[in-house]
């Protein structure tokens, strides 16, 4: 997964500097040294202190990183992460790309922290989804692992996953698994398998089917999620998902439900707010 990080770095410094960050290269020398601090400016939860580092490091490998406080770490308004020195130019040409990672992955280790908080005392672990930032997938899935949630799969590759419209083209529950599972052995690949299940009969015929190692339960209201809880009987691993807001999140974790995703954790978060300020 390096290399996706890699690649992604490579990708945001030629997508902002282009031919050359002029304004910089035009009022800053070659020789001149500077500092510069990373100051949070709202409460939350601090998440790419790492990858800070790696960006700075891609562009410039002498600059000098000072972390106060690691990836986590719950930060109050005006809390110093880190400092960073060496050429001012280098300092200048990072800062954008910096920022703009540090506060989407901080924006979502908050949520995410909020997510967990509200689930404390119950066995249920809160998922995130495939639905990120084309691009951003790894460092906004390792915000959610930093804020406390679990990690889904990270792709397409890692897990089979048979959701609603792979269940209708495949001709239902029972003939998407078969065929999963008929795939499997003939790759001899070792994936754990998944099945999306609408309603109680969709269920019926996953349990019937057997072979699975997780059902998600898709759009189910807290009721019928208690009631299918039931019928799993602690055979299988269960997921919710689908309609599910932070208000209902408790009832639906009381259910015993082991996971519920949550697309809400990086689809639509709130950026932690932060600067990268010279020290003078």
């Amino acid at each position: 997964m390096d290399q996706f990080i890699d690649d992604l770095i490579k990708l945001a410094f030629a997508e902002d500097i282009g031919d050359g960050d002029h304004t910089t290269l035009s009022s800053i020398p070659a020789t001149a040294m500077g500092k510069s601090q990373l100051i949070v400016k709202e409460d939350g939860v601090l998440a790419g202190v790492e990858m800070a580092e790696r960006i700075f490091h891609a562009f410039d490998p002498e600059l000098k990183i000072n972390v106060f406080i690691e990836d986590g770490a719950e930060v109050k308004k005006g809390n110093i992460a880190f400092t960073v020195e060496g050429k001012v130019q280098s300092l200048l040409q990072t800062e954008r790309l910096v920022l703009n990672v540090m506060q989407r992955m901080s924006g979502i280790a908050t949520t995410t922290r909020k997510y967990v908080k509200a689930l404390e005392g119950t066995k249920t672990r809160v998922l995130d989804t495939r639905k990120t930032t084309p691009g951003m997938r790894m460092p906004e899935k390792e915000a959610v692992r930093i804020g406390g949630g679990v990690n889904h799969r990270i792709g397409l590759f890692d897990m089979i996953l048979l959701k609603d419209n792979h269940v209708d083209f495949a001709g239902g529950i029972e003939k998407a698994i078969l065929r999963a599972k008929e795939y499997l052995r003939e790759k001899g690949k070792d994936l754990q398998i998944e099945i999306e299940v609408r309603n109680p009969d969709e269920l019926q015929e996953a349990l019937r089917t057997g072979g699975i190692d997780r059902i998600m339960l898709d759009n189910f209201n807290v009721e019928n999620t208690r009631k299918a809880v039931e019928m799993v009987g602690g055979r299988y691993e269960i997921e919710s998902s689908g309609g599910i807001t932070f208000d209902t999140l408790r009832q639906y974790a009381e259910t015993g439900v082991d996971y519920i995703s949550v697309g809400a954790l990086t689809h639509s978060v709130k950026s932690l707010d932060m600067s990268l300020k010279a020290v003078n």
